[in-house]
């Protein structure tokens, strides 16, 4: 059965979302990993100042998709819920905890030592446990009449740990561009120094995951080899990742982060490309898992009013602080 128009915007609605959280969350989320590897005050003081006015804004998306899954695809989010209840819990008391440390760091000052390793390791947390359930879904979800039916602890496999990792060390890459576009002097070459590192990191760590994605799931390599143009975005991401270790040379503070959401964007349209046509690899497609057409309709009318507002808000925050954090 093939899914519905509104079917289909409602996914594409929801993968908008997906990558812009993805991107903006995820570079706010890199610099509060890279926060713990410095101890310099000025550093450290200057990194929370590049993602002050927009953290709270970039997980705006984080209820985007949870609302939008929820009310377009709720047999999707009901498997999802319960495969990933663990992952989701880690990710919630992460989100938690930073935002409590990069609010009370500066209100306690005997605390502050324990404030900090909190914001490092609570950014840590969130990206590791949405690394690892990406991970899990390309392995494939055990699901039986629309209900999970695998245990608790079914996501936690070597392969999602490595994904789990592989997105920390690239959320720190992304957050590490961000803090060379938006600072200058010493901070700004802290995080140029450690761009080359971490891209090499992040490219072991894609190529083992891209490697084990053959062995560990049939279905995945199954859709790859029926689609080989889906090999066209990890060539993409690679040349990113290769461009971005032989560029740190050039002092371009914008080329590190551009180049960077290119690896994300294309790593995110080989995972669509893969997944294609279900909602829940590999056993419930968009067309099963989507509400029915007039509930559908119903919500159509209310994202076309809510969605345009948040996409202003985010873009009129963007612009408002764009430059240098030192130069406005």
């Amino acid at each position: 059965m093939e899914p519905s128009t509104l079917a289909l915007f409602w996914v594409a609605t929801l993968g908008g979302a997906i990558l812009l959280y993805v991107i903006l969350d995820g570079f706010d989320l890199g610099v509060g990993v890279l926060f713990g590897a410095t101890r310099d005050e000025g550093h450290r003081a200057q990194m929370l100042g590049s993602i002050a006015p927009f953290w709270d804004g970039n997980e705006t998306w984080l209820v985007v998709i949870g609302a939008g899954l929820f009310a377009a695809f709720p047999d999707a989010y009901a498997v999802l819920l319960s495969a990933f209840y663990f992952p989701v819990l880690l990710m919630l008391f992460g989100l938690i905890f930073r935002g409590i440390a990069f609010e009370f760091r500066y209100r306690s000052e005997g605390m502050r030592p324990v404030w900090d390793w909190g914001f490092c390791l609570g950014s840590a947390v969130v990206a590791f446990a949405q690394g690892a359930a990406v991970g899990a879904m390309i392995r494939g979800i055990p699901v039986a009449n629309g209900q999970y039916v695998g245990t608790p602890f079914g996501w936690l496999h070597p392969f999602a740990v490595l994904t789990g990792l592989g997105l920390v060390g690239g959320y720190a890459l992304l957050g590490a561009g961000w803090l060379v576009l938006k600072n200058d002097g010493d901070l700004r070459d802290w995080a140029r120094a450690r761009i080359r590192w971490l891209a090499v990191a992040v490219l072991a760590i894609l190529f083992v995951a891209f490697t084990a994605t053959f062995d560990y799931s049939i279905l995945a390599r199954s859709n790859v080899l029926a689609r080989p143009w889906v090999l066209a975005f990890p060539a993409l991401a690679l040349s990113a990742l290769v461009g971005l270790a032989m560029d740190v040379g050039r002092h371009d503070d914008r080329r590190p982060f551009a180049l960077t959401c290119l690896i994300f964007l294309a790593a995110f349209l080989g995972l669509g490309a893969m997944f294609w046509p279900y909602m829940i690899p590999y056993a419930v497609t968009v067309a099963d898992a989507a509400a029915p057409d007039a509930s559908l309709r119903f919500l159509f009318y209310g994202g076309i009013v809510v969605l345009p507002v948040i996409l202003l808000y985010t873009t009129g925050v963007y612009w408002i602080f764009r430059g240098k954090l030192n130069k406005r």
